[in-house]
C-alpha cells in the first residue's frame, strides 16, 4: 500500500489544491527535530502535518512497560470472576480452563510481539490489520477494540463501586459518588502526560503483584496446615465434593461442558493482555523493551492465573455455601472473592479488608488501563483515516486529548448502576466484553499470518528480526482456531432452557464485528491486501533512526543488575 493511500486522513488536509510540504528523509528529521516529529513525519508523509497535529510521546520507561506487562490489566476477573468459574465447573476444570486459555494467549502474544517490535506504532492492532489483511479489518477491529475498552472501563468502574460497599461505612452512600471519584481519578491520570499514567500503573501493578504473590504463599501455607486451625487441606476439595462439576448436562458431557464454560470466564480474566503492544508506540527504546515485556507474559500466565486457579481450587470447594450465597445475593466486593472465602475458612482476621482494598485498587487500575487503550485505539483509527481527523491532535506532552475525552465520556454509562444495581451491570458488561476481546485476538492471529506471508514475499529474512517468535505460523493458526471455537460456542448454555436475553448477550458481538467489517468493505470497496504489496515499512525508517538515540543501560552493581532484569 502507498503511504499516501494508507495515511489518508492527514493528507486530506491538503486536498484543497495546496501542495504538502516537502517530505524529507526520516533519519535527518529525527536528528534535526527529534524523535516525535521524525516519527510523525514518517507516518504522515510530511513535516507540515506532523507539526500541525503533533504526535504521541515515548514517555513510558522500561519499568512502566515491564510492570504493565506483568500486572497492568489484572482486575476483577482474577479476584472476583474466578469464583463463579469455580462454583460452576469445579477446581480441576478451573485449572485446565485457565491453562488452556493461557497457552492460546501466549501464542497470540508471541505473534503480536513480533509485529509490534517490527513496527511499534500507537494503537498498533488496527494498523497491523489494515496494512496486512484488509483496511476493512482494520476498521472493524479498531472500532471493536475501542468499544470493548470503553465498556470494560465501565465494567471496572462498576466493580469498584461494588467493591467499596464491602465496608459498612460505605453502604449508605449513593453509588454515583464512588463512580464519580474513580472516573475523575483515571481521567486525571490519562489527560496530562503518558508518563503520569505509566507511574500510576507501575504503582498499581506493584501492589497487585505483591498481593498475588502473598496470596499464593498464603495458599501454600494454609494447604500444608500452617494456618490458625492447623488443618492440613491437601487436595481434599478435589475428592469431596469433587474435581469436576457437571454443568448443563450430566455425566461426562456435563463435566466437559463445565470445563468449556471456564474458557469463557478465563477469556474475560485475560482481557487486555495485548495492552503491551498498544503501549509500544509510546515506549522508550521499544525494540528492546517490547520483546522483554512480551516474554514476561509467560510468567504472568503461569504464576498469576494458572497457580492462582490451582490455589483457589485447593482451598475452596465448589459447593462452599458462603461463596454460593454471595454470588446469588450479589454481595459487595470481597464477599464474592474466593480468596477472601479461603481466608475466612482459615479463621484469619483483618486480611479480608486488606484484600478488598487491593481488589478496589485493581479495579481502579484496570479502568485506568482501559481508558488508555481505548483512547489509543481511537488514535490509531484516525491514523488509518477511519475516524475523524481532529482526533489526531495531541497536546504538547503528546496526549491525544480528544481521544481520551471521547473514550472517558462512554464511562458515563456506568451511572446506570445507580438504578439497576452495580452487580447486575457488572455481569452484563462482563458478558458483552468477553466476545469483543476474543475478536481482537482472532484479528491479531490473522494479521500475523498475513504479516508472516508479507515478510516472505518481500524478501525479509525472519532471522534478522529483533524479536522472532518460535514455531510460526503454526502457533498463530493454533490460537486462531482456539479463539474461533470459543466465539462460536460460548453461548451453549442458553439453549437449555432457551433464553433470548442470554442468547443476545452471548452472540451480539458477532454481528457487531461482521457489520463493521462489511460496512467499510462496501463503503470503501476495499480489497484484501496482497502480501507482496503489504505496507510493512511506513514508519519504520524513523524508528530505525531513533534506535541509536536510546542510551544503553549498564548496571554498576549487583542491585542494579537485578533491577534492570526485573524492570
Amino acid at each position: 500500500m502507498e503511504k499516501e493511500a494508507y495515511n489518508g486522513a492527514p493528507n486530506e488536509a491538503y486536498a484543497n489544491g495546496h501542495e504538502p510540504p516537502k517530505y524529507n528523509d526520516p533519519a535527518s528529521i529525527v536528528e534535526g527535530k527529534g524523535i516525535r516529529v521524525g516519527e510523525a513525519a514518517d507516518m504522515y508523509g510530511d513535516i507540515g502535518t506532523a507539526e500541525e497535529y503533533g504526535y504521541v510521546s515515548r514517555g513510558l520507561k522500561s519499568r512502566h512497560i515491564q510492570f504493565i506487562a506483568l500486572g497492568g490489566t489484572i482486575g476483577t476477573g482474577l479476584f472476583l470472576g474466578i469464583g463463579r468459574a469455580l462454583t460452576q465447573a469445579g477446581p480441576l476444570s478451573l485449572l485446565l480452563g485457565y491453562t488452556f486459555t493461557g497457552v492460546a494467549i501466549f501464542a497470540m502474544m508471541q505473534s503480536l510481539g513480533e509485529m509490534a517490535t517490527w513496527l511499534p506504532l500507537p494503537g498498533a492492532i488496527p494498523q497491523f490489520c489494515a496494512r496486512y489483511v484488509d483496511p476493512a479489518m482494520g476498521f472493524a477491529v479498531g472500532w471493536n477494540n475501542w468499544y470493548a475498552s470503553s465498556i470494560t472501563l465501565c465494567a471496572e468502574i462498576s466493580a469498584a463501586a461494588l467493591v467499596i460497599q464491602f465496608w459498612n461505612g460505605a453502604q449508605g452512600i449513593n453509588v454515583a459518588a464512588w463512580i464519580s471519584i474513580v472516573l475523575v481519578l483515571i481521567v486525571c491520570l490519562n489527560i496530562f502526560a503518558v508518563s503520569i499514567y505509566g507511574e500510576a500503573e507501575f504503582i498499581f501493578a506493584s501492589m497487585k503483584i505483591l498481593t498475588i504473590v502473598g496470596l499464593l504463599l498464603l495458599a501454600l501455607i494454609l494447604d500444608l496446615g500452617g494456618g490458625p486451625t492447623h488443618e492440613r487441606v491437601g487436595f481434599a476439595t478435589w475428592r469431596n465434593p469433587g474435581a469436576m462439576k457437571e454443568y448443563v448436562g450430566t455425566g461426562s458431557t456435563g463435566r466437559f461442558l463445565g470445563l468449556f464454560s471456564t474458557l469463557v470466564n478465563a477469556a474475560f480474566s485475560y482481557g487486555g493482555v495485548e495492552m503491551v503492544a498498544v503501549a509500544a508506540g509510546e515506549a522508550e527504546n521499544p525494540r528492546k523493551n517490547i520483546p522483554k515485556a512480551v516474554r514476561r507474559v509467560f510468567w504472568r500466565i503461569l504464576f498469576f492465573y494458572v497457580l492462582g486457579s490451582l490455589a483457589i481450587g485447593v482451598l475452596v470447594p465448589y459447593n462452599e455455601p458462603n461463596l454460593l450465597s454471595a454470588q446469588e445475593e450479589g454481595s459487595a466486593g470481597a464477599a464474592q472473592s474466593p480468596w477472601v472465602i479461603a481466608i475466612y475458612r482459615a479463621s484469619i482476621p483483618v486480611l479480608p479488608s486488606i484484600i478488598n482494598f487491593v481488589i478496589l485498587t485493581s479495579a481502579s487500575s484496570s479502568a485506568n488501563a482501559f481508558l488508555y487503550t481505548g483512547s489509543r485505539y481511537l488514535y490509531a483509527l484516525a491514523q488509518n483515516g477511519q475516524a475523524p481527523r481532529f482526533l489526531l491532535k495531541c497536546s504538547k506532552k503528546g496526549v491525544p486529548y480528544y481521544c481520551v475525552g471521547i473514550t472517558a465520556s462512554i464511562a458515563l454509562l456506568t451511572y446506570m448502576s445507580c438504578s439497576t444495581g452495580a452487580n447486575a451491570v457488572f455481569t452484563w458488561f462482563q458478558n458483552l466484553t468477553t466476545i469483543a476481546s476474543l475478536f481482537t485476538w482472532v484479528s491479531v492471529s490473522i494479521a500475523y499470518i498475513q504479516f508472516h506471508k508479507a515478510l516472505k514475499a518481500q524478501g525479509v529474512d525472519r532471522n534478522t528480526l529483533v524479536f522472532k517468535s518460535p514455531f510460526q505460523p503454526y502457533t498463530a493458526y493454533g490460537s486462531l482456531c482456539f479463539f474461533l471455537i470459543i466465539i462460536l460456542f460460548n453461548g451453549f448454555y442458553v439453549f437449555k432452557p432457551f433464553s433470548v436475553d442470554s442468547f443476545v448477550t452471548a452472540y451480539v458481538g458477532i454481528p457487531i464485528y461482521l457489520s463493521l467489517f462489511a460496512f467499510w468493505k462496501i463503503f470503501k470497496r476495499t480489497k484484501f491486501v496482497n502480501p507482496a504489496e503489504a505496507d510493512i515499512h511506513t514508519g519504520k525508517a524513523a524508528l530505525d533512526a531513533a534506535d541509536a538515540h536510546w542510551p544503553e543501560q549498564i548496571p554498576r552493581n549487583i542491585f542494579e543488575r537485578i533491577w534492570f532484569w526485573i524492570a
